[in-house]
């Protein structure tokens, strides 16, 4: 058994761990909540511009619009949405192992990343993975302009060839003490909600034409922005859970550690009362 002071040493190490575990479930509390706030005031901006689209589709040629284009899929593109920072349960190694599953599905050599977020392309890049693109160190002032940079580069490797088919593998908020790992197809753009166009009477300057060579890029930028900020969220409120479960964890162990503090202590006295009823009956014979 462990001596008192181990004992206390151990106690003491604990209690100041469930500090800093307190502190940051705090700050990760209202990280979520402004995080929160942001994706869902974006939800139905993206929803909307996605609906005008679909209705302006139908009513032209699409033949020579390059982001629609399906091609025979020999070379995909996965844009992998993980964090900066570790602390927050399985939120990042979900991500991972769903992206190493699809880039095995399909073969290694056939596959680039574009990776959102340090835990990702550190992972990968480690592993001799082909990592096209690598984006870490934004998440704290993130902002729509570096959605919009990091779609650029996206939709620039799709018109360029380099890769027919892109998908995204991130998080997706659904609540505080859960997220959904989604996988899903962002170029080419695929919309399959049928609308009918003949209840939609708009005239549009200067043409349909030219306002759906505008909205696509502009669709596909606010769809990366409200990934980021399903993934952030997610990964904020993920946070808040593991460092409330470490929290409690610390509790249940300095209990244990106070009980087996005071028996170590209930046995010392019971030896050092015994030492002196020994020697008092040894001084009487």
């Amino acid at each position: 058994m462990a001596n008192l002071k181990d004992i206390q040493q151990r106690i003491k190490s604990v209690g100041s761990i469930q500090k800093v575990t307190k502190a940051m479930k705090m700050v990760a509390a209202a990280k979520v909540k402004r995080a929160q706030e942001r994706m869902e005031i974006s939800r139905p901006y993206s929803k909307n511009v996605q609906d005008l689209i679909c209705r302006i589709l139908p009513e032209i040629s699409s033949s020579n619009i390059d982001l629609i284009e399906k091609r025979d899929v020999k070379k995909k593109g996965f844009i992998v949405i993980t964090s900066d920072r570790g602390f927050a349960g399985s939120f990042n190694s979900s991500v991972i192992r769903l992206t190493e599953k699809e880039v095995e599905k399909f073969g290694k050599d056939n596959v680039q990343l574009f990776c959102l977020g340090k835990k990702s392309s550190e992972h990968f890049s480690r592993r001799n993975y082909n990592v096209k693109e690598s984006f870490y160190d934004f998440w704290k002032d993130m902002n729509f302009d570096n959605a919009s940079d990091i779609t650029e580069k996206i939709i620039d490797s799709f018109i360029n060839k380099e890769v027919d088919e892109i998908h995204v593998i991130y998080n997706r908020f659904r609540n505080l003490g859960s997220q959904d790992l989604m996988i899903e197809k962002v170029l080419p753009i695929d919309f399959t909600e049928n609308y009918n166009v003949k209840n939609y009477n708009y005239d549009y300057e200067p043409s349909r034409q030219s306002t759906v060579n505008v909205l696509l890029p502009k669709h596909l930028k606010v769809q990366m922005w409200q990934q980021m900020l399903e993934s952030y969220s997610s990964e904020e409120a993920a946070r808040m859970v593991a460092m409330d479960n470490a929290t409690e964890n610390a509790k249940e162990i300095i209990k244990e550690l106070k009980l087996e503090f005071n028996k170590a202590r209930q046995a010392a006295i019971t030896t050092e009362m015994l030492e002196i009823v020994g020697g008092a009956e040894a001084l009487a014979d």
